[in-house]
Protein backbone atom coordinates (compact mmCIF):
# COMPACT_ATOMS: atom_id res chain seq x y z
CA UNK A 1 0.00 0.00 0.00
CA UNK A 2 1.63 3.12 -0.72
CA UNK A 3 1.93 6.13 1.58
CA UNK A 4 -0.43 8.45 -0.41
CA UNK A 5 -3.29 5.39 0.45
CA UNK A 6 -2.49 5.28 4.35
CA UNK A 7 -2.60 9.21 4.30
CA UNK A 8 -6.04 8.96 2.14
CA UNK A 9 -6.98 6.77 4.92
CA UNK A 10 -5.76 8.36 7.52
CA UNK A 11 -7.27 11.62 6.60
CA UNK A 12 -10.93 9.49 5.72
CA UNK A 13 -10.77 7.99 9.29
CA UNK A 14 -10.25 11.72 10.60
CA UNK A 15 -13.38 12.70 8.84
CA UNK A 16 -15.50 9.97 9.66
CA UNK A 17 -14.64 10.81 13.60
CA UNK A 18 -15.37 14.17 13.18
CA UNK A 19 -18.92 13.45 11.69
CA UNK A 20 -19.51 10.75 14.24
CA UNK A 21 -18.01 12.36 17.33
CA UNK A 22 -20.60 10.55 20.08
CA UNK A 23 -18.96 6.91 19.15
CA UNK A 24 -16.79 5.40 21.67
CA UNK A 25 -13.35 6.24 19.67
CA UNK A 26 -10.16 5.06 20.86
CA UNK A 27 -7.33 6.96 19.92
CA UNK A 28 -4.33 6.10 22.03
CA UNK A 29 -1.92 4.46 19.91
CA UNK A 30 -0.93 1.91 22.33
CA UNK A 31 -4.01 1.02 22.97
CA UNK A 32 -5.10 0.25 19.08
CA UNK A 33 -1.82 -1.45 18.56
CA UNK A 34 -2.69 -3.77 21.66
CA UNK A 35 -6.88 -3.87 20.06
CA UNK A 36 -4.85 -4.76 16.67
CA UNK A 37 -3.65 -8.09 17.93
CA UNK A 38 -5.20 -11.91 19.06
CA UNK A 39 -3.38 -14.68 19.63
CA UNK A 40 -1.38 -14.81 16.84
CA UNK A 41 1.80 -15.03 18.64
CA UNK A 42 1.11 -18.31 19.22
CA UNK A 43 2.92 -19.13 15.68
CA UNK A 44 6.51 -17.60 15.55
CA UNK A 45 5.63 -17.40 11.73
CA UNK A 46 2.46 -15.25 12.42
CA UNK A 47 4.33 -13.09 14.80
CA UNK A 48 7.14 -12.19 12.21
CA UNK A 49 4.69 -11.04 9.40
CA UNK A 50 1.90 -9.64 11.19
CA UNK A 51 4.60 -7.47 13.30
CA UNK A 52 4.00 -3.49 12.64
CA UNK A 53 0.65 -4.41 11.36
CA UNK A 54 -2.35 -2.14 13.00
CA UNK A 55 -5.38 -0.28 12.86
CA UNK A 56 -6.06 3.69 12.06
CA UNK A 57 -8.15 3.77 14.75
CA UNK A 58 -10.33 1.54 16.55
CA UNK A 59 -14.24 2.15 17.34
CA UNK A 60 -16.53 0.35 20.01
CA UNK A 61 -20.30 0.69 19.09
CA UNK A 62 -22.99 0.77 21.27
CA UNK A 63 -25.66 -0.55 19.81
CA UNK A 64 -26.73 -1.81 16.51
CA UNK A 65 -27.73 1.74 15.26
CA UNK A 66 -24.13 2.86 15.87
CA UNK A 67 -22.89 -0.21 13.87
CA UNK A 68 -25.04 0.46 11.27
CA UNK A 69 -23.47 4.32 11.28
CA UNK A 70 -19.75 3.58 11.38
CA UNK A 71 -19.89 1.28 8.65
CA UNK A 72 -21.91 3.29 6.43
CA UNK A 73 -19.12 6.04 6.86
CA UNK A 74 -16.14 3.21 6.10
CA UNK A 75 -18.50 2.20 3.24
CA UNK A 76 -18.36 6.06 1.99
CA UNK A 77 -14.94 6.56 2.37
CA UNK A 78 -13.59 3.10 1.36
CA UNK A 79 -11.77 3.09 4.69
CA UNK A 80 -11.04 -1.00 5.38
CA UNK A 81 -12.82 -2.37 8.20
CA UNK A 82 -11.89 -5.72 10.50
CA UNK A 83 -13.96 -7.05 13.38
CA UNK A 84 -13.04 -7.98 16.44
CA UNK A 85 -14.64 -10.42 19.28
CA UNK A 86 -12.78 -11.12 22.15
CA UNK A 87 -9.36 -11.24 20.45
CA UNK A 88 -8.71 -15.36 21.67
CA UNK A 89 -8.15 -16.26 17.64
CA UNK A 90 -4.95 -17.59 17.01
CA UNK A 91 -4.46 -16.87 13.37
CA UNK A 92 -4.46 -13.49 13.14
CA UNK A 93 -8.56 -12.82 11.68
CA UNK A 94 -8.60 -9.58 14.19
CA UNK A 95 -4.70 -8.24 12.80
CA UNK A 96 -5.72 -5.77 9.51
CA UNK A 97 -3.18 -6.32 7.18
CA UNK A 98 -3.96 -2.33 5.75
CA UNK A 99 -5.04 -0.67 8.63
CA UNK A 100 -8.44 1.12 8.56
CA UNK A 101 -11.07 0.45 11.14
CA UNK A 102 -11.17 -2.54 13.89
CA UNK A 103 -14.65 -2.64 14.74
CA UNK A 104 -14.54 -3.62 18.25
CA UNK A 105 -18.10 -5.78 18.87
CA UNK A 106 -17.96 -5.92 22.75
CA UNK A 107 -20.61 -3.88 23.26
CA UNK A 108 -23.20 -5.53 21.32
CA UNK A 109 -23.78 -8.41 23.63
CA UNK A 110 -28.01 -8.54 24.31
CA UNK A 111 -29.25 -12.11 24.51
CA UNK A 112 -32.48 -11.82 22.21
CA UNK A 113 -34.56 -14.78 23.43
CA UNK A 114 -33.92 -18.09 24.94
CA UNK A 115 -36.26 -21.21 24.16
CA UNK A 116 -37.12 -24.66 22.97
CA UNK A 117 -33.33 -25.52 23.00
CA UNK A 118 -32.54 -22.61 21.02
CA UNK A 119 -31.23 -19.58 21.66
CA UNK A 120 -30.21 -16.37 19.97
CA UNK A 121 -27.57 -13.43 20.38
CA UNK A 122 -25.42 -10.64 19.72
CA UNK A 123 -22.40 -11.48 18.39
CA UNK A 124 -20.25 -9.73 21.11
CA UNK A 125 -21.48 -11.62 23.93
CA UNK A 126 -19.09 -13.72 25.87
CA UNK A 127 -19.79 -17.23 25.41
CA UNK A 128 -19.55 -17.85 29.39
CA UNK A 129 -22.14 -15.12 29.82
CA UNK A 130 -24.60 -16.53 27.26
CA UNK A 131 -24.00 -20.11 28.91
CA UNK A 132 -25.11 -18.56 32.41
CA UNK A 133 -27.76 -16.93 30.87
CA UNK A 134 -29.36 -19.83 29.04
CA UNK A 135 -28.85 -21.80 32.45
CA UNK A 136 -31.88 -20.41 34.48
CA UNK A 137 -34.10 -21.64 31.47
CA UNK A 138 -32.28 -25.29 31.31
CA UNK A 139 -30.17 -25.46 28.50
CA UNK A 140 -26.20 -24.66 27.80
CA UNK A 141 -24.15 -23.93 24.55
CA UNK A 142 -23.73 -27.02 22.71
CA UNK A 143 -19.78 -26.00 22.23
CA UNK A 144 -17.07 -23.61 23.53
CA UNK A 145 -13.28 -23.32 23.29
CA UNK A 146 -11.24 -23.25 26.05
CA UNK A 147 -11.49 -19.54 25.94
CA UNK A 148 -15.01 -19.80 26.82
CA UNK A 149 -13.99 -16.39 29.50
CA UNK A 150 -13.06 -14.22 26.96
CA UNK A 151 -14.16 -15.23 23.89
CA UNK A 152 -17.33 -13.89 21.97
CA UNK A 153 -19.88 -15.69 20.11
CA UNK A 154 -18.74 -14.24 17.02
CA UNK A 155 -15.27 -14.51 17.74
CA UNK A 156 -16.11 -18.47 17.92
CA UNK A 157 -18.39 -18.85 14.60
CA UNK A 158 -16.44 -16.27 12.65
CA UNK A 159 -12.63 -17.91 13.25
CA UNK A 160 -13.18 -20.76 15.21
CA UNK A 161 -13.96 -24.66 14.98
CA UNK A 162 -15.37 -26.52 17.99
CA UNK A 163 -14.04 -27.12 21.01
CA UNK A 164 -15.67 -28.53 24.84
CA UNK A 165 -18.79 -30.75 23.76
CA UNK A 166 -17.77 -31.17 20.09
CA UNK A 167 -17.56 -35.01 21.77
CA UNK A 168 -21.39 -34.88 21.38
CA UNK A 169 -21.96 -32.29 19.12
CA UNK A 170 -19.27 -32.52 16.55
CA UNK A 171 -17.96 -29.35 15.33
CA UNK A 172 -19.79 -25.95 15.03
CA UNK A 173 -20.23 -26.40 11.22
CA UNK A 174 -22.54 -29.80 12.11
CA UNK A 175 -25.66 -29.09 10.49
CA UNK A 176 -28.54 -28.33 12.81
CA UNK A 177 -26.38 -26.54 15.47
CA UNK A 178 -26.12 -22.91 13.66
CA UNK A 179 -29.20 -22.07 12.28
CA UNK A 180 -29.37 -18.97 11.36
CA UNK A 181 -27.34 -15.47 11.58
CA UNK A 182 -28.51 -11.52 11.01
CA UNK A 183 -25.55 -9.94 8.99
CA UNK A 184 -25.04 -6.69 7.81
CA UNK A 185 -23.52 -5.27 4.47
CA UNK A 186 -20.73 -3.12 4.11
CA UNK A 187 -22.73 -0.33 1.80
CA UNK A 188 -23.19 3.79 2.26
CA UNK A 189 -26.63 2.47 3.53
CA UNK A 190 -25.88 -0.91 5.17
CA UNK A 191 -28.57 -3.27 5.53
CA UNK A 192 -29.45 -6.28 7.75
CA UNK A 193 -29.82 -9.51 5.75
CA UNK A 194 -30.97 -12.83 7.65
CA UNK A 195 -29.15 -16.06 6.83
CA UNK A 196 -30.59 -19.61 7.07
CA UNK A 197 -28.79 -22.74 7.73
CA UNK A 198 -25.82 -23.89 4.79
CA UNK A 199 -26.08 -20.22 4.39
CA UNK A 200 -25.46 -19.03 7.33
CA UNK A 201 -22.56 -21.62 7.46
CA UNK A 202 -20.82 -19.65 4.40
CA UNK A 203 -20.06 -16.63 6.85
CA UNK A 204 -18.48 -19.34 9.39
CA UNK A 205 -14.78 -19.69 10.12
CA UNK A 206 -14.24 -16.51 6.71
CA UNK A 207 -12.71 -14.65 9.50
CA UNK A 208 -15.22 -12.06 9.31
CA UNK A 209 -13.99 -11.09 5.17
CA UNK A 210 -17.43 -11.98 3.52
CA UNK A 211 -20.08 -10.38 5.94
CA UNK A 212 -20.85 -8.33 9.85
CA UNK A 213 -22.69 -10.67 11.69
CA UNK A 214 -24.49 -8.77 14.20
CA UNK A 215 -26.60 -11.61 15.40
CA UNK A 216 -26.48 -15.59 15.67
CA UNK A 217 -29.16 -18.25 16.18
CA UNK A 218 -27.77 -21.70 17.21
CA UNK A 219 -29.41 -24.82 18.88
CA UNK A 220 -28.32 -25.75 22.27
CA UNK A 221 -27.80 -28.59 24.87
CA UNK A 222 -29.68 -29.51 27.75
CA UNK A 223 -27.82 -27.85 30.84
CA UNK A 224 -25.64 -30.41 33.01
CA UNK A 225 -23.80 -30.67 36.32
CA UNK A 226 -20.72 -31.21 34.96
CA UNK A 227 -17.75 -32.80 36.75
CA UNK A 228 -14.17 -33.44 35.53
CA UNK A 229 -11.60 -35.60 36.62
CA UNK A 230 -7.76 -36.73 35.67
CA UNK A 231 -6.65 -40.16 35.29
CA UNK A 232 -2.63 -40.94 34.99
CA UNK A 233 -1.18 -44.36 33.15
CA UNK A 234 2.20 -45.30 32.93
CA UNK A 235 1.69 -47.15 29.47
CA UNK A 236 0.97 -44.55 26.30
CA UNK A 237 -1.37 -47.55 24.95
CA UNK A 238 -3.39 -48.24 27.90
CA UNK A 239 -4.10 -44.13 28.41
CA UNK A 240 -5.22 -43.78 24.60
CA UNK A 241 -7.18 -47.17 24.58
CA UNK A 242 -8.75 -45.50 27.83
CA UNK A 243 -9.89 -42.28 26.18
CA UNK A 244 -10.73 -43.98 23.11
CA UNK A 245 -13.23 -46.58 24.97
CA UNK A 246 -14.60 -43.33 27.01
CA UNK A 247 -15.88 -41.45 23.85
CA UNK A 248 -16.75 -44.50 22.42
CA UNK A 249 -18.86 -45.64 25.60
CA UNK A 250 -23.34 -45.12 24.84
CA UNK A 251 -23.40 -45.28 28.56
CA UNK A 252 -20.64 -42.13 29.45
CA UNK A 253 -22.33 -39.00 29.58
CA UNK A 254 -19.22 -37.30 28.38
CA UNK A 255 -18.24 -33.27 27.40
CA UNK A 256 -14.63 -33.23 27.15
CA UNK A 257 -12.16 -36.35 26.24
CA UNK A 258 -8.58 -34.71 26.55
CA UNK A 259 -5.17 -36.70 26.46
CA UNK A 260 -1.72 -35.49 27.30
CA UNK A 261 0.93 -37.47 26.06
CA UNK A 262 3.92 -37.04 28.47
CA UNK A 263 6.05 -35.13 28.47
CA UNK A 264 2.91 -32.25 27.73
CA UNK A 265 2.07 -32.79 31.32
CA UNK A 266 5.40 -30.71 32.59
CA UNK A 267 3.98 -27.98 30.68
CA UNK A 268 0.47 -27.94 33.12
CA UNK A 269 1.94 -26.37 36.46
CA UNK A 270 -1.21 -25.70 37.71
CA UNK A 271 -2.30 -29.65 37.30
CA UNK A 272 0.99 -30.82 38.61
CA UNK A 273 0.17 -32.51 41.87
CA UNK A 274 -2.71 -34.39 39.69
CA UNK A 275 0.27 -35.06 36.78
CA UNK A 276 3.31 -37.47 38.42
CA UNK A 277 6.28 -37.43 36.30
CA UNK A 278 6.65 -39.58 33.42
CA UNK A 279 3.33 -40.67 33.06
CA UNK A 280 0.63 -39.66 30.51
CA UNK A 281 -2.84 -38.17 31.48
CA UNK A 282 -6.39 -38.30 30.38
CA UNK A 283 -8.65 -34.87 31.68
CA UNK A 284 -12.39 -35.60 31.26
CA UNK A 285 -15.44 -33.31 31.60
CA UNK A 286 -18.32 -35.97 32.51
CA UNK A 287 -21.64 -36.27 34.43
CA UNK A 288 -21.37 -37.34 38.31
CA UNK A 289 -23.35 -40.62 37.04
CA UNK A 290 -20.45 -41.56 34.69
CA UNK A 291 -17.48 -41.14 36.99
CA UNK A 292 -17.22 -43.94 38.61
CA UNK A 293 -17.74 -45.90 35.30
CA UNK A 294 -14.99 -44.08 34.22
CA UNK A 295 -12.83 -44.94 37.13
CA UNK A 296 -13.33 -48.52 36.86
CA UNK A 297 -12.28 -48.37 33.14
CA UNK A 298 -9.18 -46.65 33.93
CA UNK A 299 -8.37 -48.54 36.94
CA UNK A 300 -9.13 -51.80 34.28
CA UNK A 301 -6.27 -50.73 32.08
CA UNK A 302 -3.70 -50.26 34.76
CA UNK A 303 -4.39 -46.08 35.51
CA UNK A 304 -5.25 -44.12 38.38
CA UNK A 305 -7.79 -41.27 38.93
CA UNK A 306 -5.73 -38.28 40.77
CA UNK A 307 -8.29 -35.87 40.98
CA UNK A 308 -12.10 -35.13 40.82
CA UNK A 309 -14.12 -31.84 41.02
CA UNK A 310 -17.78 -30.17 40.11
CA UNK A 311 -16.38 -28.38 37.49
CA UNK A 312 -18.36 -24.99 38.39
CA UNK A 313 -15.68 -25.58 41.68
CA UNK A 314 -13.03 -25.92 39.98
CA UNK A 315 -13.87 -22.38 37.50
CA UNK A 316 -13.77 -20.70 40.79
CA UNK A 317 -10.76 -22.18 41.99
CA UNK A 318 -8.99 -21.38 38.17
CA UNK A 319 -7.88 -24.84 37.64
CA UNK A 320 -10.70 -26.18 35.73
CA UNK A 321 -9.31 -28.97 33.39
CA UNK A 322 -10.97 -27.06 30.69
CA UNK A 323 -8.65 -24.16 30.35
CA UNK A 324 -5.86 -26.79 30.11
CA UNK A 325 -7.59 -28.07 26.96
CA UNK A 326 -7.76 -27.25 22.65
CA UNK A 327 -5.42 -24.47 22.65
CA UNK A 328 -5.24 -23.57 26.41
CA UNK A 329 -2.78 -26.67 26.40
CA UNK A 330 -0.62 -24.17 24.23
CA UNK A 331 -0.59 -21.62 26.20
CA UNK A 332 0.25 -22.84 29.14
CA UNK A 333 3.19 -24.32 27.25
CA UNK A 334 4.30 -21.18 25.77
CA UNK A 335 4.19 -19.39 29.25
CA UNK A 336 6.96 -22.31 30.63
CA UNK A 337 8.79 -22.25 27.34
CA UNK A 338 8.35 -19.68 24.35
CA UNK A 339 10.13 -21.42 21.98
CA UNK A 340 7.20 -24.08 21.52
CA UNK A 341 4.87 -23.70 18.65
CA UNK A 342 1.95 -25.86 17.55
CA UNK A 343 -0.03 -27.80 15.00
CA UNK A 344 -3.61 -28.84 13.98
CA UNK A 345 -3.61 -32.22 12.98
CA UNK A 346 -7.46 -34.48 12.22
CA UNK A 347 -7.49 -38.05 12.46
CA UNK A 348 -9.49 -40.83 10.74
CA UNK A 349 -12.47 -42.35 11.90
CA UNK A 350 -11.95 -45.74 12.76
CA UNK A 351 -7.97 -45.65 11.99
CA UNK A 352 -7.04 -42.49 14.58
CA UNK A 353 -5.33 -44.84 17.12
CA UNK A 354 -2.97 -46.15 14.66
CA UNK A 355 -2.26 -42.94 13.10
CA UNK A 356 -1.64 -41.56 16.49
CA UNK A 357 0.77 -44.37 17.74
CA UNK A 358 2.26 -44.32 14.22
CA UNK A 359 3.06 -40.57 14.80
CA UNK A 360 4.41 -40.71 17.98
CA UNK A 361 6.30 -43.68 16.92
CA UNK A 362 7.76 -41.58 14.12
CA UNK A 363 8.09 -38.22 15.58
CA UNK A 364 8.87 -39.10 19.25
CA UNK A 365 9.18 -36.01 21.21
CA UNK A 366 10.06 -33.86 18.14
CA UNK A 367 5.67 -34.02 17.82
CA UNK A 368 4.23 -33.86 21.39
CA UNK A 369 1.50 -35.57 21.17
CA UNK A 370 -2.32 -33.66 22.87
CA UNK A 371 -5.03 -35.11 21.24
CA UNK A 372 -9.01 -33.91 21.64
CA UNK A 373 -11.82 -36.41 21.08
CA UNK A 374 -14.49 -35.54 19.03
CA UNK A 375 -17.65 -36.64 16.80
CA UNK A 376 -16.72 -35.36 13.53
CA UNK A 377 -19.35 -34.11 10.50
CA UNK A 378 -19.95 -37.40 9.88
CA UNK A 379 -20.83 -38.33 13.37
CA UNK A 380 -18.35 -41.01 13.89
CA UNK A 381 -15.96 -40.02 16.82
CA UNK A 382 -12.14 -39.67 15.93
CA UNK A 383 -9.46 -37.66 17.43
CA UNK A 384 -7.59 -34.40 16.73
CA UNK A 385 -4.43 -32.71 17.70
CA UNK A 386 -2.86 -30.03 18.78
CA UNK A 387 0.80 -30.98 19.01
CA UNK A 388 3.23 -29.10 20.27
CA UNK A 389 6.85 -28.79 18.44
CA UNK A 390 9.82 -27.04 18.94
CA UNK A 391 10.32 -23.87 17.03
CA UNK A 392 13.28 -24.44 15.17
CA UNK A 393 12.47 -22.99 11.68
CA UNK A 394 9.75 -22.05 9.13
CA UNK A 395 11.70 -25.00 6.78
CA UNK A 396 11.66 -27.02 9.71
CA UNK A 397 8.10 -26.75 10.54
CA UNK A 398 6.97 -27.15 7.07
CA UNK A 399 9.00 -30.46 6.29
CA UNK A 400 7.24 -31.89 9.58
CA UNK A 401 3.66 -30.32 8.09
CA UNK A 402 5.23 -32.49 4.84
CA UNK A 403 6.07 -35.51 6.63
CA UNK A 404 2.46 -35.88 8.99
CA UNK A 405 0.83 -35.12 5.66
CA UNK A 406 2.88 -38.05 3.80
CA UNK A 407 1.33 -40.57 6.50
CA UNK A 408 -2.60 -40.19 5.74
CA UNK A 409 -2.68 -37.75 8.45
CA UNK A 410 -4.62 -34.04 7.59
CA UNK A 411 -2.87 -30.77 9.06
CA UNK A 412 -4.77 -27.42 8.95
CA UNK A 413 -1.94 -25.21 9.18
CA UNK A 414 -2.07 -22.72 11.55
CA UNK A 415 0.90 -20.45 10.56
CA UNK A 416 -0.63 -19.14 8.01
CA UNK A 417 -2.11 -15.84 7.24
CA UNK A 418 -5.15 -16.27 4.76
CA UNK A 419 -8.59 -18.18 5.10
CA UNK A 420 -7.48 -20.78 2.24
CA UNK A 421 -4.02 -21.93 3.75
CA UNK A 422 -5.33 -22.42 6.86
CA UNK A 423 -8.90 -24.56 7.84
CA UNK A 424 -9.77 -25.42 3.63
CA UNK A 425 -6.53 -26.75 2.43
CA UNK A 426 -6.26 -24.01 -0.19
CA UNK A 427 -9.30 -22.91 -1.53
CA UNK A 428 -12.47 -22.13 -0.29
CA UNK A 429 -16.23 -22.81 -1.54
CA UNK A 430 -16.98 -20.49 -3.98
CA UNK A 431 -20.55 -19.48 -2.62
CA UNK A 432 -18.20 -18.22 0.24
CA UNK A 433 -16.71 -15.80 -2.02
CA UNK A 434 -19.87 -14.99 -4.02
CA UNK A 435 -21.35 -14.16 -0.11
CA UNK A 436 -18.46 -11.60 0.01
CA UNK A 437 -20.02 -9.98 -3.59
CA UNK A 438 -23.16 -9.87 -1.46
CA UNK A 439 -22.45 -8.75 1.49
CA UNK A 440 -18.64 -6.92 0.79
CA UNK A 441 -19.07 -5.35 -3.29
CA UNK A 442 -16.06 -3.34 -2.48
CA UNK A 443 -13.60 -5.70 -0.90
CA UNK A 444 -13.49 -3.85 2.94
CA UNK A 445 -13.83 -6.40 4.97
CA UNK A 446 -10.32 -7.82 6.61
CA UNK A 447 -8.76 -7.07 3.53
CA UNK A 448 -5.74 -9.86 2.09
CA UNK A 449 -6.94 -12.18 4.07
CA UNK A 450 -8.70 -14.26 1.41
CA UNK A 451 -6.85 -14.96 -1.54
CA UNK A 452 -9.85 -16.14 -4.01
CA UNK A 453 -11.34 -12.12 -3.75
CA UNK A 454 -7.85 -11.45 -4.60
CA UNK A 455 -7.18 -13.92 -7.44
CA UNK A 456 -10.92 -13.03 -8.62
CA UNK A 457 -9.75 -9.92 -9.51
CA UNK A 458 -12.22 -8.30 -7.02
CA UNK A 459 -9.41 -6.23 -4.18
CA UNK A 460 -10.41 -3.99 -2.53
CA UNK A 461 -11.40 -0.78 -3.81
CA UNK A 462 -9.53 1.42 -1.44
CA UNK A 463 -6.37 -0.39 -1.42
CA UNK A 464 -5.93 -0.12 -4.99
Amino acid sequence: MSDTTVTRQQTALIEIQQTLPALAWTTDPARIARLSQDFSWFSPVLKRILEGKVADGVVRPRDEAELREVVGACARQDVPITMRGGGTGNYGQATPLHGGVVIDMSDLKRVAWIRDGMGRAQTGIRLADFDQQARPAGWELRCVPSTFRMASLGGLFGGGFGGIGSINYGPLASPGTILGVSAMTVEPEPRLIELRGAEALMQHHAWGTNGIVVEIELALAPAANWHEAIYTFSSADDCLEFANQLALGPGIAKKNICVWMDPIPRYLPRLTEYLPAGQHAVGVVLAPSSLAAARALAEGLGGKQTYEDSTEQAIRQNRTVMEHTWNHTTLHALKEDSGITYLQLSFTAGQHLEQVKRLRATFGDEVMLHLEFIRGLDGHTTCTSLPLMRFVSEDHLNEVIRRIREMGVRVNNPHVKVVEDGKFGGSVPPELVALKRRFDPRGLLNPGKLKSWVQAGMEMTGAQ
